[in-house]
């Protein structure tokens, strides 16, 4: 089965995103790529995508609300419609300017496809004149926009020929500072070589790979269990978890049940779910600078453990 690439395009209303995915698929038609698009509005009508995208690309508006809360679940069911019809070699999220990246990451990856998923970024583009006007923002905003710039691989100024160069030097400055990790390029209409976006990478990757064993900014993994485990062993796994692991979801099977359970983790806080029939046994990890090389060995023992009882 294939596998698709993804970027997430992230930042608020007016920052550059559509005029950056406008870029993004310029580029796809020279690489001759199956490509597909989300866009997400949070309106019930939709503004840009007849602009965006043509007749060669596959495109799933979801209007109405943002995916990484009122509308998560429509999100899973069109990006797996998405996935299996198209068969996309690279898919582009387009949020709303509402969306958290880390909810976001979370809405994305369901434990039925995530190992399908290669996640290449996210890209926060931002609008350099709010930027140095943010104060004004109610305080949910200003945290709104300090996240989409701290969780991203890839950070795009735009309005550059609006600003003056001590200004520009400031928010470079500022911004640097709370991402250190992250490319930031200064930019108009989000022009920008398309080699900063080929680069990036952000999936750790499966269990059946070696991952890097430490990692700065946000990433994924998915581990595949083979058999059955022990419950109590999984908690105490759970509870030696680094405050640094945000999210964690998919399948997983005790060795006391014929079925799995939907498992989800936020915030510290298990939640188990039977099911009513087999699933594969995935489970997505979402976390920053984790040593996933080391959450792989735990995983690994908790099923050679249950071997040996």
């Amino acid at each position: 089965m294939n596998t698709a690439e993804v970027y997430i395009l992230s930042g608020f209303l007016g920052s550059g995103k559509t005029s950056l995915l406008k870029r993004l698929l310029e580029d796809e038609r020279k690489l001759g790529r199956r490509v597909a698009v989300m866009m997400n509005e949070l309106g019930k009508v939709s503004i840009d995508s007849d602009a965006v995208t043509g007749d060669d690309v596959a495109l799933k508006e979801l209007l109405g609300g943002c995916i990484c809360c009122s509308i998560k679940d429509k999100l899973e069911a069109q990006l797996q419609g998405l996935f299996f019809e198209e068969k996309p070699d690279v898919i582009y999220i387009e949020t709303t300017g509402a969306a958290h990246p880390v909810e976001v990451l979370d809405a994305i990856l369901s434990p039925l496809f995530a190992d399908k998923l290669m996640m290449k970024g996210i890209i926060t583009t931002v609008d350099g004149t709010r930027w140095m006007d943010r104060k004004s923002l109610n305080p949910q905003l200003q945290q709104l926009i300090l996240e989409q710039v701290r969780h991203a691989d890839l950070i795009i100024i735009n309005k550059m020929n609006e600003l003056r160069e001590a200004d520009q030097a400031k928010i470079t400055f500022e911004i640097q500072g709370i991402n250190q990790n992250a490319r930031c390029l200064l930019s108009n209409y989000s022009q920008i070589p398309m080699d900063y976006v080929r680069k990036l990478s952000v999936t750790v990757g499966n269990s059946g790979e070696v991952p890097q064993k430490i990692n700065l900014n946000l990433t994924t993994f998915v581990y595949q269990f083979k058999t059955a485990i022990s419950h109590t062993r999984f908690e105490e796994f759970l509870r030696g978890l680094p405050d640094s692991i945000y999210r964690i979801k998919g399948y997983v099977k005790f060795d006391y049940s014929d079925q799995p359970f939907l498992f989800q983790f936020s915030y510290g806080m298990p939640l188990y779910m039977k099911e009513e029939m087999n699933l594969p046994l995935n489970l997505v990890f979402i976390g920053e600078n984790i040593d996933w090389i080391e959450i792989q060995a735990q995983l690994v023992n908790l099923e050679k453990e249950d071997k040996t009882l």
